[in-house]
């Protein structure tokens, strides 16, 4: 399992993730008719000519799923008990068709739970980032992060 269990984690830690993922037009078009956000700007390129970008965005909900989802082999696969919710969420540069998308994770804090005790909280903070080394998305997250010591028989 290559998730990291609650006590692995430590505050200030940076996690540079091996995944890539190129965005294509057919990602950018599929996931705007899925989720109904018909919005010119990601499907019609003729409009999107004359907006101050010159051509289509990608929608910004696919990005800032792609970016927690490339991290999650490296932090919490198998080792969380649930995504608890996003804070602050900012796309400071655009993203576009063909753009090669990488991310960072910082981890901001972690505490014990205080309702449970078999976990703890990990506060993430996750980077989008360009071929350009543009960070085009940042997000806060929270996880219930399962304890190791939830999972293995204690030493007798």
């Amino acid at each position: 399992m290559p998730g990291l269990y609650f006590e692995e984690f430590e505050p200030g830690a940076v996690i540079e993730h091996a995944t890539r993922r190129t965005v294509t037009e057919a990602d950018n078009v599929l996931f705007s008719t899925l989720t109904l956000n018909l919005a010119p700007l990601h499907l019609d390129a003729e409009y999107s000519k004359n907006s101050i970008y010159g051509q289509r965005l990608v929608n910004s909900l696919f990005i800032l799923g792609l970016v927690s989802g490339i991290t999650v082999p490296d932090t919490t696969q198998g080792t969380t008990l649930g995504n608890l919710g996003f804070g602050e969420i900012k796309f400071p540069k655009p993203v576009f068709h063909g753009d090669t998308i990488h991310v960072r994770t910082e981890i901001v804090s972690k505490r014990e739970s205080k309702s449970r005790d078999d976990s703890g909280i990990v506060q993430f903070r996750h980077y989008g980032i360009n071929q350009r080394d543009e960070v085009v998305c940042t997000a806060d997250r929270a996880g219930l992060m399962l304890k190791r010591s939830a999972v293995e028989p204690a030493a007798s």
